[in-house]
């Protein structure tokens, strides 16, 4: 075992705080890396107070990770040191259910193992990316193009995934309109993604003020939900809606807004349920659909498709005494778009 240093969470309530975490041995398929950036995601909040269940404290949260390999086991091919590399939202599966074979170890029917706050093969408890180094297995660690600027990759590893993913399962590209219910961590990136894809993209945020961002990043409109008159205007346009945010919202009227044949597709996770009637779907053959994440093959995919067209997310940059910060920020929406630690700091 290697101590790290790192910044923990040591209960629900109490701020993260500066400590040290043991890491394993490098075994034969291990790769160590050591960590340069580390995404803020919404969900490593969720996590440490609580609202998607008890944990075990202390707890490291982080899976948007990159950085460089240290060292690598005797049977690792296809990594090797001074590689760029990230690890996203898990760091094992079982390798034996259908879903794993088809290459969507996201959807392990044993269930993944996530890259912090689970229990892994060897019974210990994972701990994610706010520390200094990490031992994965080298068939979790993913290739980062050197196109990506850095500091800006490691939100790929879940915001760029988990938008990638839908719009790339519901085939959206030319000809398909496409709406991104938030403007936050998320949506920004499925307006760059979609918009990449050929789609023509509608952002639906509660106000106009991210508008200029919107367009910027490639969306043909922008439209405040605030406005009850949007979604009388709307009715019927869109043939998938990407729900980003992490909060209760009315599905019904968001489902109206479908053509027929349409998806509604959740990726953000309110720890409260959504409800709809079913009639709302009756209407048109509309469908209301959840998404998580992406396979190792698929995250892949994504990380190529964004070097080759260009897209980053939008980071702001902290130091690790930022995050409790940067915490509240991201629940009071003061963020454009994403906090990415500098290790460095840690």
């Amino acid at each position: 075992m290697r101590t790290v240093d790192a910044y923990a969470a040591t209960s629900a309530t109490d701020p993260l705080v500066k400590t040290t975490i043991e890491r394993r041995d490098v075994g034969a398929n291990d790769v160590l890396i050591e960590i340069a950036y580390a995404g803020i995601c919404h969900s490593d909040i969720h996590t440490v107070r609580g609202e998607w269940g008890d944990i075990a404290y202390p707890q490291v949260v982080g899976h948007e990770i990159v950085g460089v390999v240290a060292e690598v086991g005797s049977d690792v091919a296809n990594h090797a040191v001074g590689d760029r590399v990230g690890v996203g939202c898990m760091v094992n599966s079982c390798r034996e259910c259908e879903n794993c074979l088809a290459g969507e170890e996201n959807y392990c029917l044993k269930g993944n193992v996530g890259t912090y706050a689970a229990v892994d093969r060897d019974g210990t408890v994972t701990q994610g990316g706010y520390s200094t180094h990490v031992v994965v297995d080298a068939d979790f660690v993913l290739r980062v193009p050197e196109s990506i600027p850095y500091e800006a990759a490691a939100p790929l590893l879940c915001a760029g995934i988990t938008t990638y993913s839908p719009l790339h399962h519901w085939k959206a590209g030319p000809g398909v309109k496409v709406a991104v219910v938030g403007m936050g961590g998320l949506g920004h990136m499925a307006v760059k993604i979609a918009a990449a894809m050929g789609a023509e993209v509608t952002v639906l945020s509660q106000t106009t003020s991210k508008q200029d961002d919107s367009l910027r990043f490639g969306a043909s409109a922008h439209h405040a939900t605030k406005d009850e008159a949007t979604f009388e205007t709307l009715a019927n346009s869109f043939d998938l809606i990407v729900n980003t945010v992490s909060a209760v919202i009315d599905l019904d009227a968001y489902l109206g807004l479908l053509r027929r044949n349409g998806t509604l597709v959740s990726v953000g996770a309110p720890p409260q349920p959504l409800p709809v009637q079913v009639f709302s779907l009756f209407a048109a053959r509309r469908s209301f659909a959840g998404s998580g994440i992406g396979g190792i093959r698929e995250t892949q995919e994504m990380l190529d498709f964004c070097a080759e067209h260009g897209i980053a997310p939008e980071i702001e940059l902290i130091d690790a005494d930022q995050i409790n910060e940067a915490y509240e920020r991201v629940l009071s929406s003061d963020v454009r778009y994403r906090f990415v630690i500098d290790a460095a700091t840690i």
